[in-house]
């Protein structure tokens, strides 16, 4: 992926992660020349959560985004039953907003820092044995008919992309999902996934 540091955004009242896929419906003029451009030229676009405003443009309305965003490639497109363009968009890394501006399109561009993961992207943190619990878990989130069609990589092998799968795929509220993409160390990430976990199954007792 190229290093340019100035991107357009796509605020979503959604979380994307490393690694975990997203299906958009597009209708609006601002998106649908976004997407063409990055067909065209093999690039993607950022993805932040809103802090504030609506997805669509609100007159009297300014989207505020939270500063920790994920970057999406496009890896399918297709025209919906309702007639709108869907795209499905895969995650690839995360960076920080250092600034951010609407155009007169009203579409959104920001000055990017890009997150380097910790202990370096090619090195493979092993999956341990207190840990298989959670490799069983999610096996069993990767089954759900909605999770299928999404076409995920369900070969888990390493920790990182165990803490990213767990945190697309567990039914957490977006803020929650929002500070764990923010976590750059992931054995802290899969402790603060399994806290979650603890709180969400005593809720469903």
């Amino acid at each position: 992926m190229s290093e340019e540091s100035l991107i357009p955004l796509f605020p979503l009242r959604s979380v994307l992660v490393p690694d975990g896929r997203l299906p958009l419906q597009i209708f609006e003029q601002r998106y649908l020349d976004l997407v063409s451009a990055s067909l065209k030229s093999g690039t993607g676009f950022g993805i932040c959560l809103l802090k504030s405003g609506k997805e669509t443009v609100t007159a009297g309305r300014r989207q505020e985004v939270h500063r920790v965003g994920c970057h999406a490639n496009i890896v399918d497109w297709d025209q919906l039953d309702n007639g709108l363009l869907g795209v499905t968009v895969e995650g690839t890394r995360r960076f920080r907003v250092k600034d951010c501006w609407s155009r007169e399109d009203h579409l959104l561009m920001a000055d990017v820092d890009w997150i380097d993961e910790e202990q370096g992207a090619q090195t493979p943190l092993p999956i341990n044995e207190e840990q298989a619990y959670l490799v069983e878990l999610l096996q069993d989130l990767m089954k759900h008919p909605l999770v299928e069609s999404l076409g995920l990589d369900m070969d888990i092998k390493d920790r990182q992309r165990l803490s990213w799968r767990l945190i697309e795929l567990l039914p957490v509220p977006m803020h929650e999902k929002q500070r764990l993409l923010e976590i750059n160390d992931t054995d802290e990430r899969i402790r603060e996934v399994e806290t979650l976990l603890a709180a969400v199954m005593r809720h469903g007792e």
